[in-house]
């Protein structure tokens, strides 16, 4: 039987960056920008973990070769622009590891992020938040949601305020600013509050 004592040490070695990384795009799609940063953090707090258990003359828990290539061995007293370049040495290659073994695809991403957020926001805000990823539509993309944003702007002005025609101005705006805070443009927001009254006509 093994001893309790090294069921625990075993059950307490981390997980290397790499088995981080695949574990967290096994849970959704993540850009190389989004997944990159979570990898420096975790490799950052290991980095100061081990420097602190050396610090206190405590036998670190972590394995050398849990976080990959050096990170358990970088002594305290390095460089922290040194320190800071080394991690995110390893980081990088862990991104190329898991491009090249299809783990992380950007256009896997792309697709995610349109088919989680087109039923509720229109391009703009999409396009927007993939720019804080770095990434972009492309032209086929742009022109699928082009094609049914009216459709889109008008379902979702549905689902927030029923069915009916502004009773007033002032209600009249609440929908379009509505609309345009979602991501659908100005002009597009007025055709979806027009057809939402022109419907309530018939």
């Amino acid at each position: 039987m093994t001893p309790s004592g090294s069921r625990r040490g075993s059950a307490s070695q981390p997980l290397s960056l790499r088995a981080r990384a695949v574990a967290l795009l096994a849970r959704r799609e993540h850009s190389a920008m989004e997944l990159r940063r979570k990898l420096l953090r975790i490799a950052r707090d290991r980095r100061d973990a081990l420097i602190e258990s050396s610090a206190s003359g405590v036998g670190p828990d972590l394995d050398p070769r849990a976080s990959g290539a050096g990170l358990a061995e970088a002594p305290a007293s390095e460089d922290p622009e040194a320190q800071a370049a080394g991690l995110a040495e390893e980081v990088d290659a862990v991104l190329d590891w898991l491009k090249a073994h299809g783990y992380l695809d950007e256009s896997r991403f792309v697709e995610s992020r349109i088919h989680a957020r087109s039923q509720r926001f229109g391009q703009r805000r999409i396009e927007q938040e993939l720019s804080q990823h770095g990434l972009a539509l492309d032209a086929e993309q742009r022109s699928a949601l082009a094609a049914g944003e009216l459709e889109r702007a008008c379902e979702v002005l549905r689902r927030k305020f029923g069915d009916g025609a502004p009773v007033d101005a002032a209600a009249e705006a609440k929908q379009l600013r509505f609309l345009m805070g979602r991501g659908f443009g100005s002009e597009l927001a007025r055709k979806a509050v027009r057809r939402a009254a022109a419907d309530s006509d018939t």
